[in-house]
């Protein structure tokens, strides 16, 4: 090779980087994405999920002008809908509400077709919540004590829904059934929405179920609340006690949600997404909406997510070995 030649192959190498770069960038700009914007959701409709993300979605697609709808794929605890965006295109055209379960229990329970670590990209939290244990009114218990004394008198005989397994609501039953020395008996289901529907019809004792889904029946008297998961009382239902509080120290199971997208997509493009969400966040019409519904939004940023991702990983990893719960 001459060395005129040689030079220009030097040069050319040289620009690739910056080529890449440019690329990148490029598809950045090309925001918002010309087709429709789907924000998949892997829980049924009615959910606190739902909720929260039809809240979001409407805001996000009245800031960035374009239709974002929201499509709920439920099933499998979840990890039907966080398997479609792994293996969606890098186009930024598909989001993700991601959850608790999928992105940091199923894996520890499980062999799946994708890795949330590797396969999927976080742009920021969206929502964090404890979960509050609700009976139906025919289980005849008021408190938590009254719940526990009947579930030791008549092991096996209460059950408990949840929206999966390997659902945060799932964890929570079993982390609970550990410490309090009970045996109640787990019963997934699709969705917040079909688990409220058979507590309200008796065909299930109880639910560790999200605010937003108990609430208005709370309200009616058709559910009774014994506690919630946090470690400290939510300003929507300051007169539940904490499980922590109710006699077992340091219980904490919340739940949460949070915004990922396939790891396809470009760095420019996630971080645009993380602005434009983050500004959905903090908008004071959308917390108050949130708030309303027992969901307090926590936006971030990308790097925050992706260490929380990963702490709540470890903790649910260790839990799921130590309790040897497994997917069902």
């Amino acid at each position: 090779m001459k060395k005129r030649q040689l030079l220009q192959v030097c040069a050319a190498l040289a620009l690739l980087p910056a080529l890449t770069t440019f690329t990148a960038s490029a598809q950045a700009q090309d925001f918002p994405p010309k087709k429709t914007v789907n924000l998949v959701v892997g829980f049924a409709p009615g959910g606190a999920a739902d909720t929260a993300a039809r809240l979001i979605a409407k805001k996000l697609g009245e800031n960035i002008g374009q239709t974002v709808i929201v499509d709920n794929k439920p099933g499998a605890g979840g990890n039907i809908a966080h398997q479609f965006v792994a293996s969606a295109p890098g186009d930024g055209a598909t989001l993700l509400f991601g959850s608790v379960g999928p992105l940091t229990i199923a894996p520890h329970m499980m062999k799946l077709a994708y890795d949330p670590v590797r396969d999927l990209a976080p742009i920021t939290m969206g929502v964090n919540f404890p979960n509050v244990l609700v009976v139906h009114a025919g289980v005849g218990v008021k408190t938590l004590a009254e719940f526990v004394a009947l579930a030791k008198k008549k092991p096996g005989s209460l059950d408990f829904a949840s929206t999966g397994a390997g659902s945060a609501s799932h964890l929570a039953g079993e982390l609970f059934n550990v410490q309090a020395g009970i045996d109640t008996v787990h019963i997934p289901y699709k969705g917040g929405a079909p688990a409220l529907q058979d507590l309200l019809g008796g065909r299930v004792a109880a639910y560790y179920s999200t605010p937003a889904t108990a609430g208005p029946h709370i309200e009616s008297g058709k559910l009774v609340p014994l506690a919630t998961t946090g470690l400290s009382r939510p300003a929507f239902m300051p007169n539940v006690p904490t499980i922590a509080e109710s006699g077992y120290p340091g219980f904490n199971a919340t739940n949460w949600y949070a915004f990922v997208a396939s790891s396809k997509t470009p760095k420019p493009l996630l971080d645009r997404w993380n602005l434009e969400l983050v500004k959905v966040l903090n908008a004071p019409d959308v917390r108050e909406q949130l708030l309303k519904h027992g969901l307090t939004p926590q936006p971030g940023t990308r790097d925050e997510l992706a260490r929380y991702i990963a702490s709540e990983s470890s903790t649910w990893g260790r839990i799921v070995r130590e309790r040897k719960i497994s997917a069902e």
